[in-house]
């Protein structure tokens, strides 16, 4: 309850001091950013204890850390000042190197700042302020690897053997898949540790032709689960997702929708999806 009070006094400030979150709506006839005129509501995120908050000006975010501040000493939260870090968002590099972080304090403290090339952890995901997710593909990598390595010479059968490496293999990639941008090349690489893994399964040499574990059963294949089949059900259930409620998510992803019927010059999502069957 304490915690759901800290997240209503941020957004009431974030509306009274006209404080944006700074995330991009959409772009105007100009290719100007809008303002969402209602994004001041989004300037926080928490699961748990761990809160992040947002702000597009240094001035903006003193204002919120301040009433973090008068909120704990009032109700006797305790702040982990050495857990708190000041991110910088900016695709700008170059900008970034030049122009130094603001110093930012909470209970007399300033806040320690991460650098441009250092990756963030947040909910399993791992960032940096200039947007490289590389990190996050690194971790993937590595557990489907693992996941791989894991069902070499098993005593299972197949069909455990594979259960078991879609849940380990496959399912730190599916967390991850509809937020991160992946390469076809990047695709590619994943599908072949998916397929040294599914010959693992069936303990098949890896010299073993592998278009069985990637064609349909309808083409006399084991129709296995591969990166692109994931992704693409996760980025369905991601946009399923987004547009459930009236927020700014909401409007972020019609935002990015309509830019794509703009940018192939499409009146509507049944003509975008005619124009994608002529890709194929």
């Amino acid at each position: 309850m304490l915690i759901d009070a800290l997240l209503r006094m941020l957004t009431v400030t974030g509306q009274n001091e006209d404080i944006s979150h700074g995330l991009q709506i959409g772009k105007d006839q100009k290719g100007d950013n809008q303002r969402d005129e209602n994004g001041n509501q989004s300037n926080n995120l928490v699961f748990i204890d761990d809160i992040s908050i947002f702000a597009d000006t240094p001035e903006g975010m003193q204002k919120l850390l301040n009433i973090v501040q008068e909120f704990t000493a009032w109700c006797g939260m305790q702040i982990n000042v050495k857990k708190t870090y000041l991110l910088v968002i900016d695709n700008d590099k170059k900008r970034g190197e030049q122009e130094p972080a603001p110093p930012l304090t909470i209970n007399g403290e300033t806040l320690q700042t991460m650098n441009l090339d250092d990756a963030c952890r947040y909910l399993g995901y791992w960032d940096t302020g200039t947007g490289d997710t590389r990190a996050t593909k690194e971790v993937v990598w590595q557990k489907i690897i693992a996941a791989r390595d894991l069902i070499k010479c098993h005593p299972l059968t197949p069909e455990l053997a594979t259960k078991l490496f879609t849940s380990k293999g496959m399912g730190v990639f599916r967390f991850s898949a509809a937020l991160i941008q992946w390469s076809e090349s990047e695709l590619n690489d994943v599908q072949q540790l998916c397929v040294q893994a599914y010959k693992n399964v069936w303990n098949l040499p890896q010299s073993t032709a592998s278009a069985i574990f990637i064609f349909p059963k309808t083409r006399a294949g084991k129709e296995s689960t591969l990166p692109m089949a994931v992704l693409t059900q996760e980025l369905l259930l991601h946009a399923e997702r987004c547009m459930r409620h009236k927020d700014v998510v909401k409007r972020i992803l019609l935002a990015g929708s309509n830019r794509t019927l703009d940018e192939w010059l499409c009146d509507s999502f049944a003509e975008l999806i005619e124009e994608m069957d002529l890709w194929k």
